[in-house]
């Protein structure tokens, strides 16, 4: 019952941050949708990868290793969303270094006045 709510969860977090990055006009507003459904997918690979009744992937007396595939969890998903977390957070501060230099180069962050590369 768990990983439905985590699963939906991710899922509206992912729409909700896709919604406000296509809808809004103010770059730091569209950098904080894209960070949002960063997020939800961070949510929803954690709720697949979670296994109800297994237990930490540590092999020791509580988990022989006879049975161990049957009773540990699939580290795989939660290093996956270790990294992207990392990576997350290096192209959240990349877009807001851009958004920055933006700022200071037009004095304006409404994405209307950055038309010099339409076709």
């Amino acid at each position: 019952m768990m990983a439905q709510i985590a699963l939906a969860t991710g899922f509206v977090l992912i729409l909700a941050g896709l919604y406000g990055a296509l809808t809004n006009r103010d770059i730091l507003r569209m950098i904080v949708a894209f960070t949002i459904a960063d997020t939800g997918v961070n949510v929803v690979l954690v709720a697949v990868g979670y296994m109800p009744g297994r237990t930490a992937p540590i092999l020791d007396a509580a988990v022989p290793v006879a049975v161990a595939s049957q009773r540990i969890i699939d580290p795989v998903p939660q290093a996956l969303v270790l990294t992207a977390i990392v990576i997350g957070l290096g192209i959240t501060a990349l877009m807001l270094a851009y958004a920055y230099r933006l700022f200071r180069l037009r004095h304006s962050l409404d994405i209307s006045n950055f038309t010099e590369l339409k076709w």
